[in-house]
């Protein structure tokens, strides 16, 4: 065979490695998700049960991106602290050298054909016949995921021994050690699995085509090539998922700098002290010692460290404009801050729904963020729940502040403003999937559905951000009921459309069910956002005069 052939069939080996991680990953978040999340919520009480937590759940996970993902997730809620999340990916990165253990064992020392080609044909053939739903799929999604990295493992194999017999690469070893930490590093920022250039290391190491020592720094490079991933899931979060992130960063690389400045002892030390000779067995030993290295030396400062990094992305600390501006002891400014930022609100909740419906509207005034404008939708909706957090937090502290009734009447209707405005957002979110199906639709009278709601969202926006922009008081009573009428007679049209005859024969009762939700979940968001234009924009006796006027359909 050529050269080019056993290449092809070491990436082919990759690329069903990494497929098998996946399905192994998704089948057991299916089985025991929710129970790990709440296990690294209840051992992150101190930093010796987080490090014990976070190893634990990755060893059965067998991914320590998925955990540094909750952890990121739990931080951004405030569920747990920046030193203790710090401790959980300590832990996770230890934890991870599990899956490394049983390749270099099972994967190495017996016939892997014999058990993985059975595992994965037999379930993955089970996994494809039966329903989803039904409670043993993610069982067998695990066990092919399983058979399936086995099954890519001996093709790595197989590919790099047989190229090792046509090209001689054993001057390779005399290459400097730092370009083998280089190389772990790119190796593993490419494919984004610690564990798949771990397997394709021990392969080169078996096959003969590298050093134990070359093969100690390669895989001390993929100890920091694996903190991509969280970077690129922190980059447009808030502030302090981007702290956990460049945490994750530094201890990786302050601890692979400390060990590569020792490789070559360390090497000594595992095989002639030690008395490890198994080569794969060695290797897989310097990464567990390498974490537990990290762990030791970085436990002592850990609050230090977290110290540290609250310092960092100070500039991002607050995602609201006004409030975090103005204390809430000075009662009557921040009444003030606290309506400015409702009224800057609104258009973060504007930018969600053109973003969900792919259109742009432009904001003359208070313009939001070239970041904020750079999320997706659903990176845009975790930013408003955040920002809605915070101002519901300052309205409480607020309330202690004030005394007199009309401060505190205005504070209940800019509170059941922001929380109206929250509504929307909420069913934007939920009415996504039908959205998604609407623009993806080949049917032209559901299709056409869509473009003409889009079209009404942009005007209803348009309506709702030239109130919010104009300073004027005067005449907001007049325009909100006219755009409260618009709505009205716009859901009263499209449930009579839906009822029409000749719509619902060309539609299955799938597309009149979407289409059904669709316009129920964009009407309430509508709703939602009337009344929180209503709290936010009218004085008190015009509040209550719009509140008699005809309900909404419900």
């Amino acid at each position: 065979m050529s050269v080019m052939t056993e290449i092809w069939k070491l990436l082919a080996g990759i690329a069903l490695f990494m497929l098998g991680m996946n399905f192994l990953e998704e089948g057991l978040r299916s089985l025991v998700g929710r129970p790990f999340k709440l296990f690294l919520k209840k051992h992150t009480a101190n930093k010796i049960k987080a490090i014990g937590g976070g190893a634990l759940v990755t060893a059965v996970m067998q991914s320590s991106s998925v955990v540094n993902l909750m952890v990121l997730a739990f931080v951004g809620a405030g569920v747990i602290t920046m030193q203790n999340a710090l401790a959980v990916m300590m832990g996770a990165n230890l934890g991870t050298t599990m899956s490394n253990w049983i390749v270099a064992t099972i994967g190495f020392q017996f016939s892997i054909e014999s058990f993985a080609l059975p595992l994965a044909g037999i379930a993955g053939i089970t996994m494809l016949l039966m329903n989803r739903e039904n409670r043993w799929h993610p069982w067998f999604r695990f066990l092919f995921g399983f058979g399936l990295l086995f099954f890519g493992l001996s093709y790595i194999k197989t590919g790099v021994g047989q190229t090792m017999e046509q090209v001689d690469l054993s001057a390779l070893n005399e290459k400097p050690a730092i370009l083998f930490l280089l190389a772990g590093i790119l190796i593993t920022a490419i494919i984004q699995s610690s564990s798949a250039t771990v397997a394709i290391v021990l392969s080169a190491l078996f096959a003969g085509a590298i050093s134990l020592y070359a093969a100690t720094a390669i895989v001390l490079g993929s100890e920091i090539g694996t903190t991509i991933k969280l970077v690129l899931a922190s980059v447009n979060g808030i502030a302090v998922k981007k702290r956990v992130a460049l945490g994750n960063i530094l201890f990786n690389l302050i601890n692979a700098a400390v060990i590569f400045v020792f490789l070559y002892p360390i090497n000594r030390l595992i095989t002639d002290i030690i008395g490890i000779r198994d080569q794969l067995i060695a290797l897989v030993f310097f990464q567990s010692l390498v974490n537990i290295a990290g762990i030791i030396i970085f436990y002592p400062l850990l609050n230090r460290f977290a110290k540290f990094l609250e310092k960092r992305f100070t500039k991002n600390e607050n995602e609201t404009l006004y409030i975090h501006r103005v204390d809430p002891s000075e009662s009557e400014l921040a009444l003030v801050a606290l309506e400015k930022e409702i009224r800057h609100f609104i258009f973060y909740v504007n930018s969600l729904t053109m973003t969900a419906f792919d259109k742009k509207l432009a904001i003359t005034k208070d313009q939001l963020s070239h970041e904020f404008e750079q999320k997706n939708w659903l990176e845009k909706y975790e930013f408003i729940k955040q920002m809605h957090g915070e101002i519901h937090r300052y309205a409480v502290r607020l309330h202690r502040n004030l005394g007199d009734k009309d401060s505190q009447a205005r504070l209940g209707a800019l509170i059941a403003a922001s929380r109206n405005m929250m509504y929307g957002a909420k069913n934007i979110k939920d009415a996504m999937p039908d959205i998604e199906q609407l623009q993806r639709s080949s049917n032209d009278r559901k299709y056409d559905f869509y473009l003409r709601f889009r079209k009404n969202i942009v005007v209803f926006f348009k309506g709702i951000t030239a109130l919010v922009s104009n300073e004027m008081k005067e005449g907001h009573f007049e325009e909100l009921s006219a755009i409260y009428k618009t709505v009205q007679e716009g859901y009263k049209q499209t449930l009579h459309e839906l009822h029409d005859e000749n719509l619902v024969q060309k539609l299955n009762e799938m597309e009149f069910s979407t289409v059904l939700n669709f316009s129920r979940e964009m009407y309430t968001a509508q709703k939602s956002l009337v009344f929180a234009m209503k709290d936010l924009l009218l004085k008190e006796k015009e509040a209550d005069w719009f509140e008699e006027l005809p309900g909404f359909i419900r």
